[in-house]
């Protein structure tokens, strides 16, 4: 590894406590963090110990002590957000789902590299050791052929009308919350769907509850995925081949266990994760290879993928009939 970047935290959420907290965990340099007020940069600057906190994104992004930054602010303003780092020449990983629609990834996108920059989707769950074991064996043929993949992101999450996650203002819903992280496996074991098959069911908000899809390839393969927020399913995925299948434990997008399994049952590897912390800073650890070989398109999830994969979710919500304020 070269010399570490120096990171900034532009929003003080959750998922930012998280990720902040593997890089920490993991030895990465975070130096400062940026939120609305001064108060909330202060307090997620004393709980990480990072050297500077600023009162705005802004400042933050303006800071010269500072070479990447990660965005976790709402799905609707992370265009805006992304657009605001590049502007400011930094590097910059944007949380999940990249931005609300395929038309705000493109434009980010086309800035990115236009600046020069990079900007990088935080689909953590790629860049986890027991997902590059699952393609090595894959690529091994140990499964055969590769037919299909079953996998849920099911949650109960909560029934308030305010919450983030059922405000269709704040781009809320299983799909992009949810969904986005079977979707995008999808397309890392098969690539673009060539068909698309969506039906759903909806809260009084008018956010998406639950949200299943069928994706078609050419060859006869098959993915089905189903997202929801309103009721907890096992949380697990199935990577079923000719050969063998893969049957990865709950909460398979997170560190977990494995098992590869011949039709007749037999166990032919058992993987089990080693992470220290929750895991998110191995996308951390792209970011800054990226960034030092000047591979600022991204390999394990281009920058083209993550648009395309943006163009899928907005032909689920069409299909569903879903559309956010402002679209």
């Amino acid at each position: 590894m070269t010399e570490r970047l120096r990171w900034g935290i532009l929003a003080t959420g959750g998922i930012a406590h998280s990720f902040t907290n593997d890089l920490k965990l993991n030895g990465f340099t975070v130096q400062a963090v940026g939120s609305r007020s001064q108060a909330g940069a202060d307090a997620f600057a004393a709980e990480f110990d990072i050297p500077t906190a600023h009162a705005s994104y802004e400042a933050l992004v303006n800071d010269p002590e500072v070479d990447v930054i990660y965005v976790s602010t709402p799905h609707p303003v992370h265009a805006e957000n992304a657009r605001l780092v590049l502007e400011a020449g930094k590097h910059v990983l944007v949380e999940k789902p990249f931005t609300l629609n395929a038309g705000e990834a493109r434009e980010i996108a086309t800035l990115a590299e236009e600046k020069g920059l990079l900007a990088l989707e935080a689909m953590w769950t790629r860049y986890l050791p027991h997902m590059v074991r699952i393609r090595e064996i894959i690529a091994a043929g140990t499964l055969g052929e590769v037919r299909s993949l079953i996998a849920d992101h099911t949650q109960k999450l909560s029934d308030d009308p305010a919450h983030r996650i059922n405000a269709l203002e704040l781009g809320g819903g299983a799909l992009l919350d949810l969904g986005i992280y079977p979707v995008s496996f999808s397309w890392d074991l098969f690539g673009e769907p060539r068909t698309i098959q969506s039906t759903a069911t909806f809260k009084e908000t008018g956010a998406d509850a639950q949200v299943a899809a069928v994706f078609g390839y050419d060859g006869g393969r098959i993915a089905t995925t189903v997202s929801a927020s309103d009721t907890r399913g096992p949380n697990t995925a199935t990577i079923l081949g000719t050969e063998a299948r893969i049957d990865i434990d709950p909460v398979w997008y997170t560190p977990t266990t494995f098992r590869v399994v011949t039709p007749d049952g037999d166990v032919l590897e058992s993987y089990e994760s080693e992470v220290v912390g929750r895991g998110m800073h191995f996308q951390a650890e792209a970011v800054e290879r990226l960034v030092a070989a000047g591979t600022l398109g991204g390999d394990l999830l281009t920058l083209d993928e993550t648009v395309a994969i943006m163009g899928t979710l907005d032909t689920i919500r069409e299909q569903i009939g879903l559309r956010y304020p402002g679209e």
